[in-house]
């Protein structure tokens, strides 16, 4: 398998009593799947899978590809601190039909380089499926260094990582001394430099509600090799970019999941959903975007 083009990062609904609600979360993968989009990712930090017991999560995978069916690549998280439980995800998602898993550093216990290579080599041959690494030190508390990327890179199924260090030090490394394992943007501001340094798919959470937004840009950038064209498409979304970093994440791409019609709920504790404030705030910044993306697609201002 070859990662190539948006994929998202699938949102979970909740019921107003805090339960998983399929049918909202079946509206979204079919939205999804309608807008194009090239893959979707159950079980990452987006669909909230730190807060779900072992069940709901294998549940939610399962019902994702009884949805999906083979429209689209699935590719389910295996995240957790104990390598037996994420060991658990990967032979689920094996067992369902998925096309990929999505493999990370465990959280909290951080691990050396060579503990967590064995983590992922030990999912790895549990599964025996093509895996995009996740590299994201600032929620895991370890980054996948050389060392790592050396021993885990030998396996055949490594194709991808996500990398979401926000250090650009980090894609010039992968690009230059680990060309084997594509490159994938895992730090929405920096896209347009993932895709100069060759990355060629974007896992984007805002692709949950402007999907057609961040394919334009995978497509400027990597199909059309139009950097002109992406560097007015990138500029029109920064000031997103810049909403999402300021410290409510998932509430707000739940909420730009509103401001569509997918009515996907709140967020489970310990978070809290926007305020009456930031909501508006965001909606502004979402037209705002729509608008100016537009343009650029349909040729406007390209003098």
């Amino acid at each position: 398998m070859r990662f190539e083009g948006i994929y998202t990062p699938a949102v979970t609904p909740l019921t107003p009593d805090g339960q998983i609600d399929r049918q909202a979360f079946a509206e979204v993968l079919e939205q999804l799947i309608e807008a194009k989009i090239h893959g979707i990712i159950i079980g990452g930090s987006t669909g909230e899978y730190y807060a779900h017991t072992a069940q709901e999560r294998f549940d939610l995978a399962a019902h994702a590809k009884d949805v999906i069916g083979t429209r689209l690549p699935l590719i389910v998280g295996t995240g957790a601190t104990r390598t037996e439980d994420s060991v658990a995800y990967a032979k689920a998602a094996r067992a369902i039909g998925a096309d990929a898993i999505l493999v990370t550093s465990p959280p909290y216990a951080l691990p050396t380089e060579r503990e967590n290579a064995v983590h992922a080599l030990t999912i790895d041959r549990a599964a025996n499926l093509p895996i995009m690494l996740y590299n994201y030190p600032g929620r895991m508390g370890v980054s996948m260094g050389e060392d790592y990327l050396a021993r885990v890179g030998k396996s055949k199924n490594v194709v991808a990582i996500k990398e979401s260090s926000g250090d650009m030090g980090r894609v010039h490394l992968l690009a230059r001394e680990f060309p084997h394992i594509g490159l994938s943007c895992g730090w929405d501001d920096q896209a347009l430099e993932f895709f100069a340094w060759g990355a060629r798919s974007w896992v984007c959470a805002g692709s949950n509600f402007l999907p057609r937004e961040h394919v334009a840009l995978y497509e400027a950038c990597v199909l059309e090799k139009n950097f002109d064209k992406g560097r007015r498409i990138m500029s029109a979304m920064l000031p997103l970019m810049s909403f999402l970093d300021g410290g409510k994440f998932v509430q707000s791409i739940k909420f730009g999941c509103e401001l569509i019609g997918l009515d996907v709920g709140t967020v489970r504790s310990p978070l809290r959903p926007l305020n009456s404030e930031e909501k508006r705030a965001l909606q502004t910044v979402v037209v705002t975007l729509k608008r100016t993306v537009a343009q650029v697609t349909s040729g406007a201002n390209n003098g």
